[in-house]
């Protein structure tokens, strides 16, 4: 398969802008419901409540989504270190990773899937500083380390 850093950069920014839209309009959605609230002499402190509390954990998760995406923005995609480091995409004898932010399984427009991970991810905790035909630990089993790109 061939490797596309730069597709696999923008296909992860493209689902952290998909999560920062998702949270800023649950968040904008919330304070319209809160506002109606405000009109009404009868309304629900329980209710109140709740929307203040999911207004709290989509404003949690936006704030988390606008980090990944500075994250992001350090990255020199044209950069090539020979080591796995923070930018490397790296192609294991089971899966390929992006070390960057803890996005999960990316699919691609090619059919191919990565997983988008940071540098706190435990897998990359094995990972970290290995070069091509290197082996690595994780979960008590050996993996190696085919290519670097």
């Amino acid at each position: 398969m061939k490797i596309n850093k730069k597709e696999i950069y923008y296909k992860a920014l493209e689902v952290v802008n998909e999560q920062i839209e998702k949270y800023q309009g649950e968040m904008d959605m919330i304070k319209e419901s809160m506002d109606a609230n405000d009109v009404k002499t009868d309304y629900d402190e329980d209710n109140r409540g709740k929307l203040l509390g999911d207004f709290e954990k989509n404003a949690d998760h936006l704030s988390h989504a606008r980090e990944m995406k500075e994250t992001l923005s350090r990255l020199d995609l044209d950069h090539f270190s020979e080591t796995v480091d923070f930018g490397s995409v790296v192609e294991t004898e089971k899966n390929y990773y992006f070390i960057s932010v803890p996005l999960g399984e990316l699919q691609l427009e090619n059919g191919s899937s990565f997983f988008a991970i940071s540098t706190e991810a435990p897998v990359y905790e094995g990972l970290k500083g290995k070069k091509a035909g290197e082996s690595y630990k994780f979960n008590g089993k050996e993996f190696k380390v085919i290519a670097l790109h």
